[in-house]
């Protein structure tokens, strides 16, 4: 009797071991993605369920390995080495392999020294789980690869001719942040298109004839296609010491017939309608389904609505709001007559008039043709500029310096 009790015990032991093998087993990585950023790489692997995993760093050469526990090597994690690109700034190449029967192995060779930061994501919208690998160069400061984007603030453009000679007047700079990218596409079109990429295609298209206008200069804030957190995005505007900072962004709503522009700012209590809040909750999604770690949270967040120049900073975007606004109707038919205020967390610059600029509905069959003619975009572009240009002229003393009896 006790002998069969025993063997009992281990039949039933034997068993559950089985099922959790089993259940292990079917653990299959479905997707791999590799998004190169100016400063740094993201590397994101989807699978049905949370990976467990080991890593650790080699020189000589400098490498980063990564096993990936009870995870069978298949055709998607082969296809990993060919995803990465030969600019890519930080990683040379992956390399793929099982390891063992439970573990399969990543090396991932880098170009220079670097740190790694590895995490995991729970499912969000169309993703599964995800295990992010995210390589940064050692000392690396990503405002730095901004700054290259400026000129140096003490070095004044060449006066038009009207100026008064006796008025020295320093540049403004505007930062064009293009919402989502990377791992986050933003809205999708009916016919496919993706907001990430017309926010991006618009921001380049403002930068650019931004930049030919006298005392202006333009920061895109993300320059490619890859993923910045909301608060990194804030705080990036500020450490460029940004006068402006524009959002640019595209509409999505479940009836497809909503159509129409929309310029928002931030809100310090609620929001000024429902579809307001519902587009702010949509928005502020953006660092789960993009991808960001715990400890990433920009300090800056927790304390912004505390600031005492938030009230001004609001009222001065709200100004700069509706002289977008009024431009942006003559291009396109206004969702909302107004500048409408909600919780935007990329809004909450705390010394920075700040707007984000809903451009059309991408799910609405026509605006979706629009955001992705040229023309359309151009049109926008230089209506933003001019709405730009008017509260420039009418704040001259907040955003752009003057400093009386000295010579150019």
């Amino acid at each position: 009797m006790f002998s069969k009790l025993i063997l009992m015990k281990y039949f039933i032991f034997y068993i559950l071991f089985l099922f959790s093998f089993s259940a292990a087993a079917e653990n299959v990585v479905n997707a791999t993605r590799v998004w190169p950023a100016p400063d740094y790489t993201r590397v994101t692997i989807e699978s049905s369920s949370a990976i467990a995993n080991d890593q650790m760093m080699l020189q000589n050469p400098e490498r980063i390995v990564v096993d990936l526990k009870e995870i069978e090597l298949n055709d998607v994690l082969r296809q990993l080495s060919s995803k990465v690109d030969g600019l890519d700034p930080n990683i040379k190449k992956i390399r793929v392999g099982q390891f063992n029967p439970t573990v399969t192995r990543l090396v991932i060779d880098l170009k220079s020294s670097a740190s790694v930061k590895i995490f995991s994501l729970q499912p969000v919208k169309k993703y599964k789980h995800r295990l992010v690998i995210d390589v940064y160069p050692k000392e690396n400061d990503s405002v730095a690869n901004l700054l290259k984007q400026l000129e140096q603030r003490n070095i004044l453009p060449k006066p038009p001719k009207q100026v008064i000679p006796n008025i020295k007047r320093q540049t403004t700079i505007i930062a064009i942040d293009a919402g989502h990218g990377g791992e986050d596409p933003g809205a999708i079109g009916a016919k496919g298109t993706k907001e990430k990429v017309v926010n991006l295609q618009i921001a380049k298209n403002l930068k650019k004839i931004i930049d030919k206008e006298p005392y202006m200069k333009a920061v895109l804030i993300r320059s490619g296609d890859y993923y910045i957190p909301l608060g990194k995005r804030v705080s990036m505007a500020r450490k460029i010491k940004a006068d402006i900072f524009i959002s640019i962004h595209a509409d999505a709503f479940k009836k497809r017939a909503v159509r129409g522009s929309s310029v928002f700012a931030l809100s310090e209590r609620g929001a000024t309608s429902a579809f307001a809040k519902f587009l702010a909750n949509n928005e502020n999604e953006s660092d789960l389904i993009g991808g960001v770690s715990i400890d990433d949270k920009e300090p800056i967040l927790a304390r912004t609505l505390l600031d005492l120049s938030q009230a001004t900073t609001i009222n001065d975007s709200l100004k700069l709001g509706n002289h977008v606004l009024k431009e942006i109707k003559m291009v396109n038919k206004l969702h909302k007559k107004h500048v409408e205020q909600a919780g935007f967390a990329v809004l909450k610059a705390p010394d920075i008039p700040s707007i984000l600029i809903e451009t059309a509905f991408i799910s609405n069959r026509k605006e979706e043709k629009n955001l992705k003619s040229v023309a359309f975009q151009q049109k926008l572009s230089r209506s933003i500029l001019k709405g730009i240009k008017r509260y420039v002229k009418n704040n001259s003393t907040q955003v752009a310096f003057y400093t009386e009896n000295q010579e150019w």
